[in-house]
C-alpha cells in the first residue's frame, strides 16, 4: 500500500521471501512484485500471475474494509518441487515519516505505541502491534503526527511471528533497530516448512488511523490526543479474536499458518490438511542465455570501441548481447523495467556500422548502442513520456542530441523508462512499469531518469540520454555508480525533448566512465542554431572534451565542502561518513579540501508559469501530436494515477510573456554570478556535494526516497559533474558531485577524471551476471506492455485536438510513383514524386523505406490528399554518403507500403555514384 490520505501508510504491506535448502536464487529476498493484481471494482485485489521463486509459487489476495479502515493480506506459498522446502516470509515496509525535525519540530521517527501484551516490545506472544509517529512539537505532546498503524499478526504463539527485522536493509539478517531512521522500516518475519505440493498461507491485517495533529479535511476537527491510537488498538484486538475469514474457501482457510484455525471455526474440515491449488499461471523468468559470443557485462564505451577497432568483436555482436540482456533481465516479475521500446532495426543499424568500419570509417561512437530517455524525440520509435497520454505517438524527426548521436555513428538502441513526463525526482514510475534499483532490486532507482541509469548499470546499453530539472541526472547516476554532467545552461540542447519546465530542464548523458562521458559530449554538446537557449554557450565549448582528462587535473586545486552539505536530513551518518572518507582521494590527487560556508540562497522572484510554457512550445514544435492545448496533456486522466490531477480546469497563469522569459533567464544569470562570488570569496576551484545522503528507500515507499541535499546546478544553471565514490556502510553505491562556476564544465570533467584514477570508486552490480553463451540460440522476445489500454483519443470533454486529415490504409493502385530525380553527388540527394489517386477515400498514408543490401536505412511516413501529388526528398544516410565521397557506387531500393506492410507500389532501384 503506497500511501493513504491520512499519512498512516508510506509504503507498507510489502512482501519478501527467502527460500532455503537449495541454490540461492538471484532475486532471493527481494521485494516481490509482478502478481498482476486485478481489482474487482469494489474491495478486492486478486493475483492473475503467480510469482515463482526457488520452486515456490507465490500469490497474493487483498481485501479492503473501508468502513473499518483495515486491509487483509493473504499471501500463499505452494511448493511445486518434489521435496520439502523451508521459506522465510517478511511482511512490512516504511512507517514514521512526518515533517523534518528542523522544519517544524516533528521528527521523522516511528515508535511502537503498544502491543496486545500492553508493552512496547514485539514478541511471538503478541497478536497485534501498533506503530505511531509521536510528535515532539511543543503543544502536541501525546499526539501522533501521522496516523497510527496496527498490524494483526495472528494467534499468539501459533506461528504468528518468528522475529522482527529491518525491512529496508535485510529483514532476514538485520534486526529491527530500536531507534533512529532504521526503526521506521518494520518487518515481521515468519518461517514456514512446506511439503511437496502443499500450500501454506500467511494472513495479516493492517489497520490505519488518522493524524492527531491535523484535520483529515479542511474545516474538520482534529482528533483528540490518543484517540486514534486507542481506536486502532481496539480494531486490531477485535480482528485478532475474530479475523474476517468468512469469505475464504475451506481449502484457503485451512492453509493459513499463522492462526490456530481449529479454534476459529469448528465446522471446517482441516484434517487431513486441505490446501488450494495454484490456479493462475507462473510468471517465471526466461532462461538467461545469449547468442552473442561477446560479453558486454561491465564494459565501458571506450572498451567496446577498442575491441571493435582491434577486430575482437563487431557492433552486431555487441548489439545482440545488449538485446539478449534486455530480454533476460528487464521484463518479468523480477525485471528492472528500464526499457520501454527497443528499435526494431537495431541489428540492421549495427550491420551498417560494421560495414562502415570495414570501409575505413572510424569514430568513438561508431557502432555503440545507446538508449534515449523516452521524452527524446525519435523518428523511428514512439516517444511516450512514459505515459498512456502519448502511447504510440511517433514524432517526425529526431531530437537534436539523438540526431547528433546518429551522425556520430551511434546505434539508437531504444527508449529508456522514466518517471512519467519526468515528474518525480525520487522514483521512476510510468505506465510501462516502475524502474527498480540496479544494485538492490527492492529499492528505488531514483527519478526521473531511472531507466537511463539502470539500463547502463546493468549493461543493457553502453550509455543513455537523460534529463534533469532538479536531480534527475545526479540522483539516478548516484544510485547506479555512474557518471553524468548537468552542464551550464545551454551547454547541451533540449530541442526535441518533452518538457517539465521551460529553460531549467537540462538534457544530458549518463555513462559508465568519465572518458565515456567526454566522448558523448563531443558529439552532443555542440551548437544548435535553431535553439537560442544554447547560443551563449557556443563561445565556451571546448574543442576537445577529452583533452581535459589528465591525471594531474586536481593538482594545486582547492575543493570546498559546504558546512551542512553532507548532513543527512534523516539523521543517519553511515553514508555521509563514507563520503567524507573519500575526500582523502582529492588530497592524494594533489588538491586541498577546505571547509566553507553554505552557499548563498537563490534570489527571490521567479517569474512565469514555466511548466505551461514548456508544453506550449512543445505542442507548437510537434504539429502531428494529438493535442492542441496544454491542459489536454497535463490534466489528462490517462496519466499515471500517482501524477493524475483531479482538477478539471487549468489553474496556472498560462503562457509566459517575452518579459517573463527574459526575466527568468536574467534571474538564473544573477544567481550564477552570486555563486561565482561565493566561490571567489572562499578561494575554491570547485565545491563538493553528495549524491544520496542515506540508504535508498524501497520502491513502494513515499517521498522522500533518500536523504537529499541539492547543489545549485538546477536552480542556477551552473555545471555539476557526478562520479562514483565507492559504497556506504550497507554496501550501497555512493557518488560525489563537484560544482563549479558557469562554463567550467570541461575543467570539472578533468577533476572527476583525476579523482577516478586514484579512488577507483566505481562498483558493479551482481544482479545481472554475464549470460550463458549458446551458439545459435533463439533470441528471447522483448515485450513491454502498458498497464492500461493504449490511448486512442483525448478524454471526453477535451478541446478538439490538432490532427491530420483522416487517413485510410493505402491500397495497391491508389499510390503511383510519378517520377524520381537523382543528383549523383557525394551528398547523395534524390527524391520520389508520389500521387494519390482520386479513388482513395480521403488520403493515402504511405511509408517510404530506403534499403541498401536488405537493410533499412531510413523510413518516412507521409500523408497525401486524394487526387494530389507529393514529393518526398531524401538525403542518403551518412554511411552511404561516405561511400559516395570515395567515388564508389551505392544501389538503394525504394519501397512504399501502407499500414500493416501492404505494398502500394513496386520497389524501385536507385543507383547513386559519387564524383570520380
Amino acid at each position: 500500500m503506497h500511501n493513504t490520505s491520512t499519512g498512516s501508510l508510506q509504503g507498507f504491506g510489502g512482501l519478501r521471501v527467502q527460500v532455503s535448502g537449495g541454490p540461492k536464487e538471484r532475486m532471493d529476498g527481494v521485494l516481490l512484485r509482478g502478481f498482476g493484481l486485478r481489482f474487482d471494482g469494489v474491495n478486492r485485489f486478486e493475483t492473475t500471475k503467480a510469482v515463482e521463486l526457488g520452486g515456490v509459487a507465490i500469490t497474493r489476495a487483498i481485501l479492503i474494509d473501508r468502513a473499518s479502515s483495515w486491509a487483509r493480506f493473504l499471501d500463499s506459498f505452494t511448493n511445486t518441487t518434489k521435496q520439502a522446502v523451508t521459506i522465510e516470509v517478511a511482511f512490512g515496509g516504511q512507517l514514521g515519516y512526518g515533517s523534518a525535525a528542523g522544519a517544524t519540530g516533528r521528527s521523522n521517527q516511528s515508535a511502537i505505541a503498544t502491543t496486545s501484551s500492553g508493552d512496547q516490545s514485539i514478541t511471538p506472544a503478541d497478536g497485534w502491534v501498533e506503530v505511531a509517529n509521536p510528535s515532539t512539537l511543543a503543544g502536541e505532546a501525546g499526539r501522533t503526527n501521522n496516523g497510527p498503524v496496527g498490524v494483526v499478526l495472528g494467534t499468539p504463539g501459533s506461528g504468528n511471528l518468528t522475529r522482527t527485522g529491518n525491512f529496508l536493509v535485510d529483514p532476514f539478517l538485520v534486526p529491527l533497530a530500536a531507534g533512529g531512521e532504521q526503526a521506521n522500516h518494520v518487518g515481521f518475519v515468519n518461517r514456514l516448512t512446506i511439503q511437496p505440493g502443499q500450500t501454506r498461507s500467511i494472513a495479516r491485517f493492517v489497520v490505519t488511523g488518522l493524524s492527531e495533529t491535523r484535520p483529515l479535511t479542511s474545516g474538520a476537527a482534529i482528533p483528540a490526543a490518543g484517540s486514534q491510537v486507542a481506536a486502532v488498538a481496539a480494531t486490531a484486538s477485535a480482528l485478532t479474536a475474530a479475523p474476517a475469514f468468512s469469505d475464504l474457501s475451506t481449502a484457503q482457510f485451512c492453509a493459513i499458518a499463522n492462526w490456530n484455525v481449529s479454534t476459529l471455526v469448528t465446522s471446517a474440515d482441516c484434517t487431513p490438511a486441505r490446501t488450494p491449488e495454484v490456479t493462475v499461471p507462473l510468471a517465471a523468468e526466461p532462461e538467461p542465455v545469449t547468442s552473442s559470443p561477446y560479453d558486454v557485462t561491465g564494459k565501458s564505451l571506450t572498451e567496446l570501441q577498442a575491441d571493435m577497432e582491434s577486430g575482437k568483436t563487431t557492433s552486431q555482436e555487441i548489439t545482440r548481447a545488449y538485446l539478449d540482456r534486455i530480454a533476460a533481465y528487464d521484463g518479468g516479475p523480477f525485471g528492472f523495467h528500464s526499457v520501454i521500446t527497443v528499435a526494431k532495426d537495431a541489428m540492421a543499424q549495427a550491420k551498417i556500422a560494421d560495414i562502415s568500419r570495414a570501409n575505413g570509417i572510424k569514430g568513438p561512437l561508431l557502432g555503440i548502442p545507446i538508449l534515449a530517455k523516452d521524452i527524446y524525440d525519435t523518428k523511428d520509435m514512439p516517444t511516450t513520456g512514459g505515459s498512456l497520454v502519448f502511447d504510440g505517438y511517433q514524432p517526425t524527426k529526431d531530437a537534436f542530441q539523438v540526431a547528433k548521436l546518429r551522425e556520430a555513428g551511434a546505434i539508437i538502441l531504444g527508449k529508456a523508462n522514466l518517471a512519467e513526463f519526468a515528474t518525480d525526482g525520487h522514483f521512476s514510475p510510468s505506465a510501462y512499469g516502475q524502474v527498480w534499483n540496479a544494485f538492490d532490486a527492492s529499492k528505488s532507482s531514483i527519478g526521473s531518469s531511472g531507466g537511463s541509469a539502470v539500463s547502463v548499470a546493468t549493461s543493457m546499453a553502453a550509455a543513455a540520454l537523460g534529463t534533469q530539472t532538479g536531480d534527475s541526472l545526479w540522483g539516478p547516476s548516484s544510485a547506479a555508480s555512474l557518471v553524468s554532467l548537468r552542464g551550464t545552461d545551454g551547454m547541451q540542447s533540449a530541442d526535441g525533448v518533452m518538457p517539465l519546465t521551460f529553460i531549467q530542464d537540462y538534457a544530458g548523458t549518463i555513462a559508465r566512465t568519465i572518458p565515456d562521458l567526454a566522448a558523448l559530449l563531443q558529439a552532443t554538446a555542440v551548437p544548435n542554431p535553431s535553439d537560442p537557449l544554447t547560443h551563449e554557450a557556443d563561445a565556451h565549448r571546448p574543442a576537445s572534451w577529452s583533452a581535459y582528462l589528465k591525471d594531474d587535473a586536481l593538482k594545486g586545486k582547492t575543493i570546498g565542502v559546504p558546512a551542512t552539505a553532507f548532513d543527512d536530513p534523516f539523521g543517519t551518518t553511515g553514508t555521509s561518513d563514507a563520503m567524507r572518507a573519500q575526500f582523502a582521494h582529492f588530497t592524494t590527487a594533489g588538491a586541498t579540501v577546505k571547509a566553507i560556508p553554505d552557499p548563498p540562497p537563490a534570489p527571490t522572484g521567479v517569474p512565469g508559469d514555466r511548466g505551461y510554457e514548456g508544453w506550449r512550445r512543445w505542442i507548437l514544435d510537434h504539429p502531428n501530436n494529438p493535442y492542441s492545448d496544454v491542459p489536454q496533456i497535463t490534466l489528462n486522466q490517462k496519466r499515471v494515477p500517482l501524477f493524475r490531477s483531479t482538477a478539471t480546469t487549468y489553474t496556472g497563469t498560462g503562457p509566459m510573456t517575452d518579459a517573463e522569459v527574459q526575466g527568468f533567464i536574467d534571474y538564473r544569470k544573477r544567481y550564477r554570478a552570486i555563486l561565482a562570488q561565493w566561490m571567489d570569496d572562499n578561494g575554491v576551484d570547485a565545491v563538493a556535494f553528495p549524491g544520496e545522503l542515506s540508504d535508498i528507500h524501497l520502491n513502494d515507499s513515499i517521498q522522500p526516497s533518500f536523504g537529499r541535499r541539492d547543489p545549485q546546478s538546477s536552480a542556477a544553471g551552473v555545471p555539476t559533474v557526478i562520479f562514483p565514490a565507492g559504497r556506504n556502510d550497507h554496501g550501497q553505491p555512493i557518488n560525489l558531485q563537484l560544482q563549479g562556476r558557469e562554463f567550467s564544465d570541461p575543467e570539472l570533467l578533468g577533476y572527476a577524471y583525476a579523482f577516478e584514477q586514484v579512488a577507483k570508486g566505481k562498483v558493479e552490480t551482481a544482479l545481472t551476471p554475464p549470460l550463458k553463451y549458446v551458439e545459435g540460440s533463439k533470441p528471447q522476445p522483448i515485450v513491454v506492455t502498458p498497464a492500461a489500454p493504449p490511448v486512442t483519443s483525448p478524454p471526453p470533454g477535451s478541446p478538439t485536438p490538432i490532427s491530420e486529415a483522416p487517413s485510410v490504409p493505402a491500397k495497391a493502385g491508389r499510390v503511383t510513383v510519378v517520377s524520381s530525380s537523382l543528383r549523383a553527388t557525394s551528398r547523395g540527394r534524390f527524391s520520389v514524386k508520389l500521387a494519390c489517386s482520386k479513388g482513395a477515400s480521403s488520403s493515402c498514408r504511405v511509408r517510404v523505406t530506403i534499403r541498401r543490401g536488405g537493410v533499412a536505412l531510413s523510413r518516412t511516413t507521409v500523408t497525401i490528399a486524394s487526387g494530389r501529388t507529393r514529393t518526398v526528398a531524401f538525403t542518403a544516410p551518412r554511411a552511404v554518403r561516405r561511400i559516395l565521397a570515395r567515388g564508389s557506387k551505392a544501389t538503394l531500393l525504394v519501397s512504399l507500403s501502407g499500414r500493416g506492410g501492404t505494398t502500394v507500389a513496386k520497389a524501385r532501384k536507385v543507383s547513386l555514384r559519387g564524383p570520380r
